[in-house]
């Protein structure tokens, strides 16, 4: 009996070793030089200073053919080869790729530049935004939106978003909005010129109409004196009086006064707001009434 004990306890003892050995050959050991050699390394990249930026074609696995493929494929549509390298080719680039030829007294195949490509898609987009604006707004809020739409930063980080920065073909750098945006606008017409009409409007709806969506049309065009506009627009349709009243007042001998203006045409209430006196509240009512005559809300919801 006392053998049996002696050979359990050798045997505990066995597995309790071994337990330990595979605790010890599991655990990680990190050398004691390693922290200060990353802090020291981190503090000499800190006195550096980041790296600067450079062109995306000054990677290793950079390949211009592979970046027009995936920029096609991205947009989803069908655009010739052709006319889109053209889209994507500035003047000045191609100037001084010739004048660099010339130099070198070699011959090179004449580069087509986007200048003209500028110049068509810059009509078909104001187009095709004046024909939706007209249908809905006043000329002067249609103008309004379409110069928001139109604007050298709105189509440059419509450009940008898309993936047109990496692939124009510039000599600046980095790219500025003016480039992109007028890249932009060659890379409309030349989807024009590679399919229709019809589609270059449609992606014109796509990416720069729909940068209206959670916009109010009232914060982008905003009247001077709204009062004086709406009353200008109500003679055109025919109503010439506009009666401002006063509905509501609250604390209007403190600085903390509230007054309420409703703007009536025929006994009937066009428009409310309120303000910190009589006549800020009569602006705010007229900016109420000019919602609801012109649809503001409902065109940007839809």
């Amino acid at each position: 009996m006392t053998m049996y004990k002696q050979s359990f306890s050798l045997f505990g003892r066995c597995i309790s070793q071994y337990n330990n050995y595979f605790r010890i050959a599991d655990s990680r050991n990190i050398k004691r030089w390693v922290s200060p050699t990353l802090k020291e390394l981190y503090k000499r990249r800190e006195k550096v200073g980041p790296e600067p930026e450079r062109p995306r074609s000054s990677y290793l696995e950079w390949n211009y053919e592979a970046e027009l493929y995936a920029f096609g494929q991205r947009l989803g549509e069908e655009l010739d080869r052709d006319l889109l390298k053209q889209a994507l080719v500035q003047r000045e680039y191609a100037n001084l790729q010739e004048i660099q030829s010339h130099e070198k007294g070699s011959s090179l195949q004449t580069i087509i530049h986007n200048h003209e490509q500028i110049q068509d898609g810059e009509q078909i987009i104001s187009n095709y935004l004046k024909k939706e604006f007209d249908k809905v707004y006043p000329e002067d809020i249609a103008n309004s939106v379409i110069k928001y739409l139109t604007t050298e930063e709105m189509l440059s980080h419509i450009g940008s978003h898309i993936g047109l920065k990496d692939i124009i073909l510039t000599n600046e750098f980095p790219v500025s909005k003016k480039t992109i945006s007028d890249t932009f606008k060659a890379v409309v017409s030349a989807l024009k010129q590679s399919q229709d009409l019809q589609r270059a409007e449609n992606f014109v709806k796509d990416f720069v109409l729909s940068q209206l969506n959670g916009k109010d049309v009232i914060d982008i065009w905003n009247p001077k004196e709204p009062y004086e506009y709406l009353t200008k627009l109500l003679k055109e349709r025919g109503i010439t009086s506009v009666e401002p009243r006063l509905c509501n007042q609250s604390a209007s001998n403190t600085i903390l006064g509230c007054f309420q203006v409703g703007l009536y045409t025929d006994k009937k209430l066009v428009g409310i707001g309120w303000g910190e006196n009589i006549k800020i509240a009569k602006e705010t009512a007229a900016l109420d009434a000019l919602q609801k005559l012109c649809k503001l809300n409902k065109v940007i919801k839809s």
